[in-house]
C-alpha cells in the first residue's frame, strides 16, 4: 500500500473529525398514512429488460440462470413507499420485511442478521491499519 496515500486519507479523516460532529442520529421516517399499491414498491424495468435479453440469448442455461439472479439487482427499491407500506401491513409482512432489510425498526435486530457487518468490518479494518509516520 502506498504510505503518502494512506497517510493522507488519516490526514483527511483527522481533519473531518475536527470539522464535523461525532454525534449520530438515527433518522427516523414517519409514515404519511397513505398505503401504497405494492407494485409501486419497486421499479423493476431494467431488471425485466435485462431477463427478457437473458432468455432470448443463446447462452447455457446455467449462463441464463447466473445473469438473471444478476439482474435482480437493478431492481430500484423506493424506501419511503417502503416504509408507508410497512406501517399498514400485516405483523407476519412486517416481520418479513424487516428479516430482508427493506426497514430497520430495531438495530439490535438488523445486528443480529449480519445487516451491519459490512460497516463493522470497515471501522476494525480502519483501526486495525498499521500507521507509518
Amino acid at each position: 500500500m502506498n504510505d503518502d496515500l494512506f497517510g493522507g486519507l488519516l490526514s483527511s479523516v483527522d481533519s473531518l473529525d475536527k470539522k464535523y460532529s461525532q454525534v449520530i442520529q438515527t433518522p427516523v421516517y414517519e409514515p404519511s398514512g397513505e398505503t401504497p399499491h405494492i407494485l409501486e414498491l419497486v421499479d423493476d424495468s431494467k431488471t425485466q429488460r435485462l431477463i427478457k435479453e437473458i432468455l432470448s440469448s443463446s447462452v447455457s442455461n446455467q449462463e441464463k440462470a447466473f445473469l438473471i439472479e444478476a439482474a435482480h439487482r437493478h431492481a430500484v427499491f423506493n424506501y419511503e413507499l417502503v416504509a408507508d407500506y410497512y406501517a399498514a401491513a400485516s405483523a407476519e409482512m412486517q416481520n418479513l420485511m424487516e428479516n430482508s432489510a427493506l426497514v430497520i425498526i430495531d438495530f439490535k435486530k438488523a445486528i443480529q442478521h449480519g445487516f451491519t457487518n459490512l460497516s463493522i468490518d470497515l471501522v476494525n479494518q480502519y483501526i486495525n491499519q498499521p500507521v507509518n509516520e
